[in-house]
């Protein structure tokens, strides 16, 4: 039987797979310690598939490269070729160990990674056997000194890796923070001594003590006058510590709740994120990387005696004779030493650079007003100096001229290499998608790379070719689409009047040949789709069609932090707070000031489009009101900044509902239905009016379409239900009635200025409420992926003690036993 891979290529990959996977190996590793932390700061699908890619191969290009390396020690030296590469080959296998032990900038792919650090453990002990076994094969072997410390240092690679892995599984995670028991008073000895004092008739009863309801130290300074980096890291060090245990549903004590809470309620909002962002960020790194293991003093020790080694064997590998090995061989020897050595150092630099380095090197003070020394001033001022690089960034951004004014907001602008989270905002509109009309940024600002790959494509003329291609591709699938069923009706009935006209024409045969001519060029684009759907390849790439990224201003987290903070307010119990979190508008509207019987039954009116449905009814249906409002009630100086942030979370929650359905799925309900029927309706009525019609080039707005919708009258008892029925579960009139309901409110602009109000803050609460609903696995889980806005939000709601995910002990109460009367 002919071999079917051609000799030449056969002999090439004989010669060179060894040495082409060390390599590529090399270079993944060098790939993935510059490029893993990046994807803690960007949310972009072509990065982190790189990074995925990367990860998995990683892994198998070492276990492959150790295979082929064991099956060819032993073999014979081929003519012409040195004879003691098999023993350099047997020098290469401890770097693949290496490479197995990963960068310290990953470990973990996913939350679900952890719990397999068994597997990895098994991998450690048989990777180590295989490494042994090849190192005895090629006895006696020159380089058995540098092939041993390479060894060790790899054994010490791996189980950081594995090490790691295992104390961010989550019941290793939740056990290390699990105090010692505490089996509380005595209470056998307590009702011996009752028992007894009651014999001997000794007037005795047991009152029941509670502690206070209010920590004694609730009226002292609880933060320093001037908030530094150094003291942005050391709280988010402090509070992370305690409020990591929100991953896995732990138990806060009353007091842990009250000084979180009396902390967050005297800091400002930007304060307030920069200790979120951080604490978040050291969230991650516990859970995705080796900063766990390598951030106490066993871990620092074996770092140094592994760099040491790879160090000492480059060494004597330098001074060994090297006669009998190939020249390439060697080169590739030298570049995995220093490689290793290279990567080595970095991941040095990145240690000692790092926010754990910086809140371990400089402890917290006990209290706020301790006195500073000459040495901690100037420690203070050189960590300054240094932390203030990735300090959190702020670029003004104009976003709106009035006739005679300029609003402008504060958008996040942090470096990217100094982020510790994306600082994007993203979107999805409704009515946009329906109409096929990318979204547009609010505030967009354009970094370097940015910059420049903006300014070549313009100068390509690559953006508007590419875009006049696929408005003409789209035209003739419309047309094609629209046609067709018009087309086979006419040729079936000239098919059948043929036939009957003509006795010699067989009809079944000519149908027969009909349909498969009109059909099967059809089967390749069907099965182009059916391929896309049943691998998701569509819903892809209208995510990255239809969803736009968006800075977060900071003008947009004061407003979220107001309202929460005011909200804690009235969270003085466990029951309050739950009922507090738990609002998901009603609490805005039945705030509406106004006792008479008109603003009363407006009140209600808007009570029912959140009470009375569920979370992802009000939501399609708040955002639909939202935009037809935003693109239909003009802007103004006075409610420019609430019609913005209602833009701004109308569309970022539609996003979270469709484009990251773990982050919703314990609110979201049958939210894709309703939204996917919504849009059936839309593009329907969208038909009906000629509005997007593209057969005909028209270029609608979502101003103009916005405004047909409203236009639609409504009778005074005619629900859209009423009329639909439950079957459609569209909301799209819904909307446009709580859209004119909300109008009602403004009937001039301070009115206007209110209506946006109340807009924006019950966006809040719809948001709040879908960030204590959500899992904290898959808070954590997102921070891996750019994180995300209701992350943060999640947790500043738990350091202000709202939300139900998870319990407050409210303290303990302790029994005394009382002598006499």
């Amino acid at each position: 039987m002919a071999n079917p891979i051609p000799k030449p290529i056969k002999d090439i990959w004989d010669a060179w797979s060894i040495q082409s996977t060390l390599i590529f190996s090399l270079s993944l590793q060098t790939f993935l310690i510059f490029f893993a932390p990046q994807r803690k700061r960007s949310s972009r699908k072509v990065l982190l598939s790189l990074i995925w890619s990367a990860y998995l191969l990683a892994d198998w290009s070492a276990n492959f490269a150790a295979g082929q390396i064991s099956d060819s020690q032993g073999d014979d030296a081929k003519p012409g070729e040195p004879k003691d590469n098999s023993k350099l080959a047997a020098f290469w296998v401890p770097f693949l160990l290496l490479h197995l032990g990963g960068p310290d900038t990953i470990t973990a792919l996913a939350l679900e990674d952890n719990e397999l650090w068994l597997r990895h453990l098994l991998g450690l002990f048989f990777q180590s056997v295989a490494t042994a076994y090849v190192l005895l094969q090629s006895l006696p072997n020159a380089l058995w000194k540098p092939t041993l410390l390479v060894f060790a240092t790899g054994v010490i690679k791996y189980v950081e890796r594995t090490l790691a892995l295992y104390l961010a599984s989550l019941d290793k995670f939740k056990d290390s923070m699990i105090q010692q028991p505490d089996p509380g008073p005595n209470y056998a000895k307590l009702m011996e001594e009752y028992a007894a004092k009651k014999g001997m008739n000794v007037p005795t009863q047991i009152i029941k003590m509670e502690e206070p309801e209010k920590d004694p130290r609730a009226d002292a300074e609880v933060r320093p006058k001037e908030f530094t980096p150094l003291n942005i890291l050391q709280y988010a060090y402090k509070y992370f510590n305690i409020f990591k245990g929100l991953v896995v549903d732990l138990i806060f004590t009353f007091q842990q709740r009250a000084e979180s809470k009396r902390f967050f309620s005297s800091l400002e909002a930007d304060e307030a994120l920069r200790i979120l962002e951080v604490e978040l960020n050291f969230i991650y790194e516990a859970l995705f990387t080796k900063a766990e293991i390598l951030h106490n003093w066993v871990g620092f020790i074996f770092r140094f005696i592994a760099l040491g080694c790879l160090a000492a064997a480059l060494r004597i590998f330098q001074y060994k004779k090297k006669d009998n090995y190939g020249g390439f061989e060697v080169g590739l020897t030298y570049a995995l030493l220093i490689g290793g050595i290279a990567l080595d150092t970095i991941a040095l630099i990145m240690f000692c650079a790092s926010d754990w380095t910086f809140v371990r090197l400089r402890k917290m003070k006990d209290e706020v007003d301790d006195p500073e020394t000459w040495f901690d001033n100037t420690l203070n001022w050189i960590l300054k100096w240094i932390i203030g690089v990735r300090e959190l960034k702020t670029e003004e951004y104009k976003c709106r001229k009035i006739p005679g004014d300029e609003i402008s907001h504060q958008v996040l602008d942090t470096m990217f290499l100094f982020r510790r989270w994306s600082e994007y905002v993203h979107a999805h509109n409704l009515i946009e998608y329906c109409l096929w009309l990318t979204p547009k940024r609010i505030h967009h600002t354009k970094g370097a790379i940015h910059i420049a790959f903006t300014t070549l494509i313009k100068i390509l003329f690559i953006g508007p070719v590419i875009k006049f291609i696929a408005s003409v591709i789209a035209y003739c699938f419309r047309f094609i689409k629209q046609r067709s069923r018009q087309i086979f009706k006419w040729i079936d009935g000239k098919i059948s009047l043929w036939c009957k006209n003509s006795k010699w024409m067989n009809e079944e045969y000519i149908r027969l040949s009909f349909y498969c001519t009109f059909y099967i060029p059809r089967l390749p684009g069907r099965g182009i789709k059916l391929f896309m759907d049943f691998f998701g390849i569509q819903a892809q790439l209208e995510e990255v069609i239809f969803t736009s990224s968006d800075r977060l201003t900071l003008n947009l987290w004061e407003h979220i932090f107001t309202e929460v903070k005011q909200k804690s307010l009235f969270a003085d119990d466990a029951e309050s707070a739950m009922r507090v979190s738990s609002a998901r508008g009603d609490w805005t509207l039945r705030d509406i000031q106004g006792e008479d019987p008109e603003t009363e039954k407006k009140r209600e009116k808007l009570l029912r489009y959140v009470i009375g449905m569920d979370y992802d009814q009000s939501l399609l249906v708040w955002h639909i009101a939202t935009e037809l409002l935003y693109q239909t009630e003009k802007g103004t100086k006075e409610n420019h900044s609430d019609r913005e942030f209602s833009k701004i979370l109308s569309d970022y929650m539609i996003y979270l509902l469709m484009m990251q359905p773990t982050l919703m799925s314990a609110v979201a309900g049958i939210g894709k239905i309703r939204f996917r029927d919504t849009c059936e309706e839309a593009k329907r009525f969208f038909d009906r009016r000629h509005i997007a019609d593209r057969s005909t080039k028209k270029v609608t707005s979502a101003k103009e379409a916005s405004e047909a919708i409203l236009s639609v009258a409504a009778p005074a008892k005619a629900e859209p239900i009423d009329v639909k029925g439950d079957r459609s579960k569209s909301v799209l009139f819904d909307g446009a009635m709580l859209a004119k309901e909300l109008k009602r409110i403004s009937k001039n602009e301070t009115d206007d200025k209110k209506m946006w109000k109340i807009v924006s803050q019950v966006w809040v609460e719809l948001l709040c409420y879908a960030a204590t609903n959500c899992g904290a696995i898959e808070h954590a889980a997102q921070l891996s992926k750019g994180g995300e806005l209701i992350s943060f939000v999640w947790l500043l709601m738990a350091h202000f003690g709202l939300g139900d995910q998870f319990q407050i002990n409210q303290g303990d109460a302790r029994a005394k036993l009382i002598i006499g009367k």
